[in-house]
């Protein structure tokens, strides 16, 4: 977007970076998509980001739990809400 100053004819750009969303791919997934949506996050390659996770959870068993709690916490391409959000909205709706 470019705005004029008024009177000087000098010209500023503002451009701003698109804001960016971490969402798990719907399109490059192997399990649940979070490799595929944390490479486009981060603008990488998705087989090395696959390989990090897999040696991180062959190294320690942490990595698996990240895992999951990705597949959980990151809502996937076109959904509002999380796996975990939608389930707790659904047990409260249940509650009541």
């Amino acid at each position: 977007m470019d705005t004029t100053t008024a009177g000087t004819g000098s010209a500023t750009t503002t451009d701003q970076p698109a804001a960016r969303h971490l969402r798990r791919s719907a399109d490059d997934r192997m399990l649940a998509g979070v490799a595929g949506g944390i490479a486009r996050y981060l603008d990488a390659d998705v087989m090395l980001v696959r390989v990090t996770i897999a040696a991180l959870a062959l190294l320690s068993g942490a990595a698996v739990a990240l895992y999951i709690a990705a597949w959980l916490l990151i809502p996937e391409d076109g959904e509002d809400q999380a796996v975990a959000v939608a389930w707790i909205a659904s047990r409260q709706n249940r509650s009541r």
